[in-house]
C-alpha cells in the first residue's frame, strides 16, 4: 500500500516548518502529502458541558484557506509533489494517531496553535508518541532542516525498540543518500585518584564497558547490514553525563536523529520523561521517533 506522509498544520511557524520537512519526506518516498488540521467545537470548553451536545463542529473557512495556501506553496516549491488538504473534527492527538494508521510517516512541529498547541510537550505529545502506528518526525522551527547533507544518527542500546529505530533510520539514510551513524551513549569515565587498587578496579571497569559498547555496536551494525546492504554505516560510541546530552551533542552534525520509544538504561521512557523533553527541545536537527507499522 502506498502510504502518504501526514503532517499536522495549524498555520503556526512550527507547523509550517514541519510541512516543509513533510514535503521533502514525501518526495523522497515518492508518496503523496496530506495536510491535516484537527479542530474542535469553538463553544463548550471551560464549562460543564459536553461540546458535542452542541452538534458536530463545523470546519473553519479561515483554516481551509490556510491549508489551501500552504498546499499551493508546497506544490510550487516541490516539483511532482501531490498534496491533499483537509480538516478533521477531533482533538489533535486523537486525529494524528488515527491518521497514522494509514501513513508512512507523521510529521509534527514541536509547538503549535489551537488543537496542536504543545503537541510534543504535554498530554497530546505523550499520546502521539505512545500510540502512533507509524514513525513520527518532530521538527523544531529553529532548526527545521538540521544539516541536510549530514548523516542520519540513531541511538542504540541493544533493546528491541532501538532495533526498530535503527532499521527505520537506515531506510531514511538510504533515501537521503547519506551515511547512517549508530550512536551508543555511555557514562563518562570515572576519575582516577592514584591508588593502585582503585586504579586497577577503574581500569577493569573501563575495559568491561568498552568491550560491551563494541559488542553492542557490532551487533546493531550486523542487523542493519542484513536488511539494508546499501547503507553506508558508521559506529560512534559517545561518553556523556547523560543519554540526552550525548544524543543532543551528536545531533549537531546530523540531518535526522532517530530514537526508539522504549529502551534500556538511559533510553527507558525516552519519549515520556526528561530525556524526551531534552532531545525534542534541544536536538540540532529533526527527531525521528520510531514506531513499527501496525
Amino acid at each position: 500500500m502506498n502510504r502518504p506522509v501526514v503532517v499536522g498544520v495549524d498555520g503556526s511557524p512550527a507547523s509550517l516548518a514541519a510541512a516543509e520537512q513533510a514535503a521533502h519526506a514525501a518526495v523522497l518516498r515518492g508518496a503523496s502529502l496530506h495536510l491535516v488540521h484537527g479542530y474542535l467545537h469553538p463553544l463548550g470548553y471551560g464549562v460543564p458541558l459536553n461540546p458535542y451536545d452542541l452538534g458536530v463542529p463545523a470546519p473553519s473557512q479561515e483554516a481551509q484557506r490556510m491549508l489551501e495556501r500552504t498546499a499551493a506553496e508546497l506544490t510550487d516549491r516541490w516539483s511532482g509533489l501531490t498534496v491533499q488538504a483537509r480538516q478533521v473534527a477531533g482533538g489533535a492527538g486523537a486525529t494524528l494517531v488515527e491518521e497514522s494508521r494509514r501513513a508512512d510517516l507523521v510529521v509534527v512541529g514541536s509547538r503549535g496553535l489551537g488543537g496542536f498547541a504543545g503537541l510534543l510537550l504535554g498530554s497530546v505529545g505523550a499520546q502521539v508518541a505512545a500510540h502512533a502506528h507509524c514513525p513520527v518526525l518532530v521538527v523544531r522551527p529553529e532548526t527545521p532542516a538540521g544539516r541536510p547533507d549530514g548523516p542520519v544518527l540513531v541511538g542504540v542500546d541493544g533493546s528491541p525498540a532501538a532495533g526498530v529505530a535503527a532499521d527505520q533510520a537506515a531506510a531514511e539514510a538510504v533515501r537521503r543518500g547519506v551515511p547512517l551513524v549508530l550512536v551508543h551513549v555511555g557514562p563518562t569515565p570515572p576519575e582516577r585518584d592514584g591508588a593502585d587498587t582503585e586504579q586497577a578496579d577503574t581500569e577493569q571497569a573501563e575495559a568491561t564497558y568498552r568491550a560491551h559498547a563494541v559488542r553492542l555496536l557490532a551487533e546493531a551494525s550486523a542487523a542493519v547490514r542484513a536488511d539494508h546492504p546499501d547503507v553506508v554505516l558508521r559506529e560512534h560510541p559517545v561518553r556523556a553525563v547523560g543519554v540526552a546530552q550525548g544524543l543532543v551533542e551528536a545531533s549537531a552534525t546530523a540531518s535526522v536523529l532517530a530514537v526508539g520509544t522504549r529502551g534500556r538504561g538511559g533510553f527507558t521512557g525516552l519519549l515520556l520523561g526528561s530525556v524526551s523533553q531534552a532531545v525534542v527541545q534541544h536536538a540540532h536537527c529533526p527527531v525521528l521517533v520510531a514506531h513499527p507499522y501496525r
